[in-house]
């Protein structure tokens, strides 16, 4: 059986104390985690490009196998393409493709209005240059108009030339189990990678789902409910229940975890030291 890949995945600093934070958090994962690579996002209709290429730079500069996020909603292909030749002039060998969402205010959706068109486009502009991994959404994406057309819209983006899937984080592994069965069906037999959230704060889990249409099971919602402001009972119970979630997705065969990190790192290596992960990758 191949090693279990991790993955890490990080946002652009705003500020230098943030710049500061993520650097620390980035070298305190690479040491005890040893990610296969490290995603970093990209804002609404490329509002973080510059930060975003800036840290790609930095992490890709120290030694580290880095994969931008790239969407292309409100973009025009010539912008895209620019930004594909920036990354292969760096040497930069991964992307994660995405549609990506529109500014506020912002109506024009650009040139490319699905991920399927961009993956499509980056290999038409670049060949196998790239390692390109795309979304999935095991509780199908909030936007889709039906759970169907969400599966189909999802075998697109693979047949376009995906090598890799990173889920929505979730807390339900039935739900990725039957994603994966679903896209098997429609011929999708590349690896889709659940991706992970560490709970450390109800109120932050609470706005991050109800913002992407991540569901929180009613068990686990109103235990933390009950927690009240017991901060340090949160993150307990939070820890427990993820490790566990990766212990099943790992029983059902997942070939790796994508860890949103949110630019700190004791929440992801409690999580992985639990599951035994810090020393040794592979099962």
């Amino acid at each position: 059986m191949p090693p279990l890949e991790i993955s890490v995945e990080f946002f652009p600093p705003q500020t230098p104390e943030g710049e500061a934070k993520l650097e620390e958090a980035r070298r305190r994962l690479t040491q005890r985690l040893r990610p296969a690579y490290h995603s970093v996002t990209y804002g609404a209709g490329g509002s973080t490009r510059e930060r975003t290429f800036a840290v790609v730079e930095r992490l890709h500069r120290a030694g580290l196998d880095v994969a931008p996020h790239l969407s292309c909603i409100g973009a025009t292909r010539a912008q895209i393409r620019e930004i594909l030749q920036q990354y292969q002039a760096l040497g930069v060998r991964r992307l994660v493709a995405l549609r990506g969402d529109l500014p506020s205010g912002v109506r024009d959706p650009g040139e490319l209005r699905y991920a399927s068109e961009l993956v499509d486009f980056i290999r038409a502009e670049t060949g196998d240059h790239f390692w390109i991994a795309v979304a999935a959404y095991p509780e199908y994406h909030p936007q889709a108009p039906s759970a169907l057309a969400d599966l189909d819209a999802f075998a697109r983006k693979m047949r376009a030339g995906a090598d890799c899937a990173l889920t929505q984080y979730f807390y339900n592994p039935d739900a990725y189990a039957h994603f994966v069965e679903e896209a098997g069906k429609r011929g999708v037999t590349a690896p889709i990678v659940p991706g992970i959230m560490p709970i450390t704060s109800f109120a932050r889990l609470a706005r991050f789902s109800d913002a992407c249409g991540a569901e929180i099971p009613r068990w686990i919602r109103k235990k933390m409910e009950a927690y009240g402001d017991d901060a340090e009972s949160v993150r307990a119970f939070g820890l427990e229940v993820v490790v566990r979630l990766c212990e099943r997705l790992l029983q059902l065969g997942a070939p790796g975890l994508h860890f949103y990190t949110m630019n700190q790192a004791e929440p992801t290596l409690a999580i992985a030291e639990a599951l035994g992960l810090t020393a040794h990758r592979s099962r």
